[in-house]
C-alpha cells in the first residue's frame, strides 16, 4: 500500500495572499484548536519535526491513541493522501511562514520578521503560498 507524505524540502510557505495579518500573532490559548496545536509543536523544537509528525500527531491527539498504536495507526493514516501544511491556520489566518529546511524539518516565522523576509527573498528557496481562506473574487 503506496504512502503519501506532507513533507516538503527547502521550501518556505508563504502566508496565504489573504491572510488578514501582516505579522505573526500567536493563536489563542486553551481552545486546543488545530492552530494552537500546531503552534505549540512547531514552535516548541523549531527544526525537529517534519511536516507529517505534525499533522499525524494532531491526529493521534484528537484521536486520543497511545504510543503504542502510532506504528500502525500513521501507516494507515498516509495510506491517503492529507492535507498539507499549505492549509494550516497558522500561514492562512496568523501570519506566519512555515520553512522546511533541507532535511524537511520545520520552523515558523512571523511574516514581519527579517528571517521571513530573508527567505522569501532567497533565489534558491522553493516558495509556495498558503491556500487562500476565501474564493478569489475576478
Amino acid at each position: 500500500m503506496p504512502t503519501h507524505s506532507t513533507n516538503y524540502y527547502n521550501t518556505l510557505i508563504e502566508i496565504a495572499e489573504d491572510c488578514p495579518l501582516d505579522f505573526g500573532q500567536v493563536p489563542p490559548a486553551g481552545k486546543r484548536s488545530v492552530a494552537e496545536r500546531q503552534f505549540e509543536l512547531i514552535r516548541k523544537e523549531p527544526y525537529t519535526l517534519t511536516s507529517d509528525d505534525v499533522i499525524f500527531q494532531i491526529f493521534a491527539d484528537k484521536n486520543e491513541l497511545l504510543p503504542e498504536e502510532y506504528e500502525d495507526a500513521q501507516f494507515r493514516f498516509f495510506s491517503k493522501g492529507q492535507a498539507c501544511l499549505r492549509t494550516s491556520p497558522l500561514a492562512k489566518r496568523y501570519g506566519f511562514g512555515i520553512h522546511f529546511n533541507p532535511e524537511g524539518r520545520i520552523a515558523l516565522y512571523g511574516a514581519e520578521t527579517a528571517d521571513y523576509l530573508k527567505l522569501l527573498n532567497d533565489p534558491v528557496m522553493n516558495k509556495v503560498k498558503a491556500m487562500r481562506s476565501s474564493k478569489k473574487k475576478d
